[in-house]
């Protein structure tokens, strides 16, 4: 477990190492007369979309730091919620680059033709994403129920972020930020292996 964690740990300090060099890159492109994302394309519905999926496991990951002294758990947390947090800022600082707004008119997801899926029930907004109730009962848990219910609510965010992270890949025009999205993919897949393995260890499982 301890060597998954270190794993974990150190891509994200990698991802932190990256981030500047990656927004320097778009920067770049757009400075050398690459067309610029429009308001509707698949790159700005990625990024603003992506950046409020990201906010919530951000929070997510610190509720649960604060409800479980388990250090693999509080290690897990803090790495998800240091590199969340950082790519959130990378997508919503192309926005600015782009000269484009954070926030749409138009439903989540509409940029990979899902819009009409987005019911935004109880605050899930996307697919993967956790309801208000659930974020509330989250904390109000602690110690083992904390930490079971923390790993199941991230793999079903994880799982929502793979897919609209895979709808970049297919769709995103911008070569970085196809990139960023392939890097998501890649790095929550292994974690949602590692969290079923910290599930299993607390006689416990995925919700789906």
């Amino acid at each position: 477990m301890k060597k998954h964690i270190g794993w974990i740990a150190g891509t994200a300090a990698a991802v932190l190492v990256a981030a500047g060099a990656i927004t320097y890159a778009v920067a770049e492109d757009g400075g050398s007369g690459a067309k610029t994302p429009s308001a509707d394309s698949a790159d700005a519905g990625f990024a603003r979309d992506m950046a409020v999926h990201h906010q919530q496991a951000v929070e997510m990951s610190y509720i649960v730091r604060d409800r479980t002294k388990n250090a693999d758990v509080r290690r897990l947390a803090y790495d998800i919620a240091q590199t969340q947090a950082n790519q959130r800022g990378m997508l919503l600082g192309w926005l600015d680059l782009w000269e484009l707004p954070k926030v749409s008119a138009d439903p989540p997801m509409t940029w990979m033709g899902m819009g009409d899926m987005a019911s935004g029930k109880d605050g899930a907004l996307m697919p993967g994403m956790a309801t208000n109730t659930e974020m509330t009962k989250l904390g109000t848990l602690s110690g083992r129920q904390a930490e079971i219910f923390y790993l199941q609510l991230m793999t079903d965010h994880h799982k929502g972020g793979i897919h609209m992270a895979e709808g970049c890949v297919a769709k995103c025009q911008v070569g970085v930020e196809k990139s960023l999205a392939q890097g998501m993919v890649d790095a929550q897949t292994s974690e949602i292996k590692l969290m079923a393995d910290m599930l299993k260890e607390r006689g416990a499982k995925a919700r789906s």
